[in-house]
C-alpha cells in the first residue's frame, strides 16, 4: 500500500511511482502531432491487424494514464473520486486536473456517476488493467532478472508500461519466468548483470 502524503489516502498500485512534471504540456502537445509523430505513426502504426493501436501514442500518454489509475485508486480506497481528489493525488492543480479530465471523457474513458462522482468506463478499466500489469511485468524483470536497483526499476517500469502491447508484456512474463525457472542460468545471468553494475 502507498501512502499520499497530501491526502493520506492509501492506495494498492503495486508499487507504482507517480511522476507527475509536465502533465498539462503534455496534454496540449498531443493535439498537435509533430512530423516525427506523423512519420512514425505512417511507418510503424500502418500495419493492419495492430490490435494495440487504439492504446498506442496518439490515444495513451503516460500522464492519461496516470489520471485513469488515479480514478481506479480513489474509488478503491474512498468509494469515490472527484476532481479534487485526483489533483491533489497527482500535484497538479485543480485546473490542469478538470482539463485532463474532459479529454479523457472526450476519449470515453472516463465518465460520471449520478452524484458527480468520476468513474471509469469499460475502456477505461480495461486500460487501468492493461497498465497495472505491465507495470508488474517490466518491475519484476527489470529488478529480478536485470538487477536494476529498486527505485531504478520502478521509475523505468513506469515510464514504459503505457507502451507495451498485451503480446509483448505476455512474452517477456514468459521469458522472465523461464529465466527463474533454471536456477543456474538465472544465477549467471545475475552474476552477469552485477558485473555490469560494478562497472558503471
Amino acid at each position: 500500500m502507498e501512502m499520499c502524503h497530501r491526502t493520506g489516502v492509501q492506495f494498492n498500485l503495486s508499487g507504482y511511482v507517480l511522476h507527475t512534471s509536465g502533465l498539462l504540456q503534455e496534454f496540449i502537445e498531443m493535439d498537435t502531432p509533430s512530423d516525427g509523430i506523423r512519420d512514425y505513426r505512417e511507418r510503424d502504426m500502418s500495419a493492419e491487424g495492430s490490435g494495440w493501436r487504439e492504446y498506442t501514442y496518439t490515444n495513451l500518454s503516460h500522464s492519461r494514464a496516470h489520471y485513469l489509475m488515479a480514478i481506479e485508486a480513489l474509488r478503491s480506497e474512498l468509494g469515490y473520486a472527484r476532481t479534487t481528489d485526483v489533483a491533489e493525488m497527482l500535484e497538479v492543480s485543480r485546473g490542469a486536473a478538470s482539463m485532463a479530465l474532459s479529454q479523457l471523457k472526450k476519449r470515453g474513458w472516463v465518465t460520471e456517476d449520478p452524484n458527480r462522482f468520476l468513474l471509469l468506463t469499460d475502456d477505461g478499466r480495461r486500460i487501468t488493467e492493461l497498465v497495472s500489469n505491465n507495470f508488474e511485468i517490466l518491475r519484476c524483470f527489470f529488478e529480478e532478472i536485470l538487477g536494476l536497483k529498486k527505485d531504478d526499476a520502478l521509475a523505468d517500469a513506469c515510464k514504459m508500461e503505457h507502451l507495451m502491447n498485451i503480446e509483448t508484456g505476455e512474452r517477456l512474463q514468459k521469458l522472465t519466468d523461464m529465466i527463474k525457472d533454471a536456477p543456474d542460468f538465472c544465477a549467471k545471468v545475475k552474476r552477469q548483470m552485477a558485473k555490469m553494475a560494478q562497472s558503471d
